[in-house]
């Protein structure tokens, strides 16, 4: 019975450390919060059914959360046509902002989600996963790179966000 109870302490300070940088990493991919938590999610209860934890549990989750993103993204574009844009846009459209909005920071995220929407997946994958600390050792893991890679790959990812940001308008 201990054991049990160790398990689940263990797992429960793996979701406290982990789930903070995995949903903002999905935010972050998906520009959706309520969508981001429930990938974070689904990918914790999914290592937890799985029974054990795996070598790497950060880069584990990391990939089943990006590979849960990509399944939620194909379904929405079927999702979306199938239905007509007016009723569609309708039904999904967010409310408008408050008045009091930041300008200025509205933009620079706008031009910042433009930048990142013009790169590959994987230099979008790669940008984000590197900025909520993910290590080299498991970027390859989730991205199925060589290690020794990375570093060039973060640099050519990081040059062409730069440029992807300039032109961004």
């Amino acid at each position: 019975m201990s054991e049990r109870t160790d398990s689940e302490s263990d797992f429960a300070s793996l979701f406290q450390s982990e789930f903070p940088r995995l949903f903002r990493y999905l935010d972050r991919l998906s520009g959706d919060p309520d969508l981001a938590s429930d990938l974070a999610q689904e990918a914790f209860v999914r290592l937890h059914r799985r029974g054990s934890a795996p070598e790497s549990p950060g880069a584990w989750l990391a990939t089943v959360a990006t590979n849960l993103f990509r399944n939620q993204r194909k379904t929405a574009g079927r999702r979306r046509r199938l239905l007509t844009l007016t009723r569609g846009a309708a039904a999904h459209s967010d409310p408008p902002p408050p008045p009091s909005r930041c300008i200025e920071a509205d933009e620079e995220r706008r031009r910042v989600r433009a930048a990142l929407d013009r790169l590959s997946e994987r230099d979008r994958q790669l940008l984000l996963l590197r900025a909520e600390g993910y290590s080299y050792r498991e970027l390859a893991n989730i991205l199925d790179l060589l290690e020794a890679s990375v570093g060039t790959s973060l640099a050519r990812a990081r040059a062409s966000f730069k440029e992807a940001f300039h032109h961004a308008t």
